[in-house]
């Protein structure tokens, strides 16, 4: 295939996957910081991952609070939680990043993780200056009906590059649909945390690690 761009989700494809303890214990803290003290474990486990505005707004009818307000809150206790997560050693950077290094292609990275979080990974790995325009979501409820896989972030990006044929990396069903969506062709990456994952929906290729997307895109 021929090119003009690539574009890559961040965890699970650049970076590894946040432990969800993690971001469990980050769903706690939101509740605390709102003033809910005793919460029913079963909300927590709600707005830890996947979380919907449905769901969202119904938890926070349940505790009279403002559905932008805790959202802006549980984002923020997320994004903290990863940084001390990465700071720990976490969350490392995958090793065939590096090969991207002279992929002669605009190359971008959209993720559903908070913008804040994508950049300071980037930085932090010092890999910013690979990409030419990096997306992730804004605290907002707005931001959130925009995560994969509606191709919101991904087609802001596909314009950014200047991208007619663009290849989309990712490692969920969602990232596979959202290319579809934004009429892309993509590619479901197995790191090993998805080796065995069988998918509902039909990526245009299949690839072990970057080494194979660079093939790809050569």
């Amino acid at each position: 295939m021929s090119y003009d761009a690539v574009v890559f989700d961040n965890d699970g494809v650049l970076v590894d996957t946040t432990d969800y303890d993690v971001l469990q214990e980050a769903a706690w803290r939101a509740f605390e910081q709102a003033g809910v003290d005793d919460p029913d474990p079963e909300h927590v486990e709600e707005v830890v991952v996947g979380v919907t505005p449905e769901s969202l707004s119904e938890i926070c009818s349940l505790y009279n609070l403002s559905v932008e307000e805790f959202w802006r809150v549980r984002d923020r206790a997320s994004h903290e939680a990863q940084r001390e997560h990465v700071h720990a050693g976490g969350k490392p950077l995958f090793d065939d990043v590096s090969t991207l290094s002279d992929l002669d292609l605009p190359m971008g990275v959209v993720s559903s993780n908070q913008q804040e979080t994508v950049d300071f990974l980037l930085d932090h790995y010092g890999v910013s200056g690979l990409f030419d325009t990096a997306y992730g979501r804004q605290p907002t409820i707005a931001d959130l009906r925009r995560k994969k896989p509606d191709p919101h972030f991904l087609e802001q990006a596909l314009s950014d590059l200047d991208a007619e044929d663009a290849l989309y990396v990712g490692d969920r069903e969602s990232d596979v649909t959202a290319a579809f969506n934004a009429g892309v062709d993509s590619a479901f990456i197995r790191r090993p945390h998805r080796r065995h994952h069988e998918l509902s929906v039909q990526p245009d290729h299949v690839v072990d690690d970057l080494h194979d997307v660079r093939a790809l895109c050569r």
